[in-house]
């Protein structure tokens, strides 16, 4: 059983104890968080540990780092730590529910994918990326890495999402469709057009660019 290092120490990390420790083969060992915001020694009764002395205590030969977070700084957060774990030597768990269904085996390191995803044939998903319960990605889709997709969400087939997306809420993209980098879809608008502008919002029925929000604005 590999051993798991998860990063955080909230509800997120939280929720990924639970589903790793129930629905995986992964053990975890541990959480992380940057020394400056540990509060406490233990978190779901598991030690915290300070990320920059990690290395030290968690050597990477020995452990897999998993880092779930959510969409701050339009995933840029997440990012961060992603890329601070691969410069320190480290390969990163994912996690895909056994009660999602995966027709694909394109699906990028530190995914943390939920129940009742639908994942057709064909589709690619990058690095970094989370899913959260109950999506529809279509045939032969491009999902960009470090994007979040939340709940109820339907991807069309042959979309191209770029890195670092985020789609809202029961929010639908027309088939055929190019999210462009950084590009926010809010909770239950419905995308018709097939091209984006990067760090924009849309939003609506059918979606129309927010003349003043950019994703920075909201996903802080």
């Amino acid at each position: 059983m590999k051993k798991v290092i998860v990063f955080g120490s909230k509800q997120t990390a939280e929720l990924a104890n639970f589903y790793l420790q129930e629905d995986s083969d992964f053990e975890v060992e541990a959480f992380c968080v940057n020394g400056v915001n540990i509060e406490t020694s233990q978190f779901c009764g598991k030690p915290i540990l300070p990320f920059e002395d990690l290395i030290e205590l968690r050597p990477p030969e020995d452990f897999l780092l998993f880092a779930p977070m959510m969409a701050g700084k339009v995933n840029g957060n997440r990012l961060d730590v992603f890329n601070q774990g691969k410069q320190l030597g480290y390969k990163f768990a994912s996690y895909i529910s056994s009660k999602a269904t995966i027709l694909t085996d394109k699906i990028g390191s530190n995914s943390f994918i939920l129940e009742s995803n639908t994942i057709q044939p064909f589709v690619e998903i990058g690095d970094n990326c989370v899913l959260w319960s109950g999506n529809h990605i279509g045939h032969h889709s491009n999902i960009g890495s470090s994007t979040f997709i939340t709940s109820h969400c339907v991807i069309s087939g042959n979309t191209v999402m770029k890195e670092r997306c985020y789609l809202g809420v029961n929010s639908t993209l027309t088939d055929q469709c190019i999210l462009e980098e950084g590009v926010m879809i809010t909770m239950g608008s419905v995308l018709t057009t097939k091209k984006t502008e990067a760090w924009s919002v849309y939003s609506g029925n059918p979606a129309r660019k927010h003349p003043k929000l950019t994703s920075h604005q909201l996903l802080k």
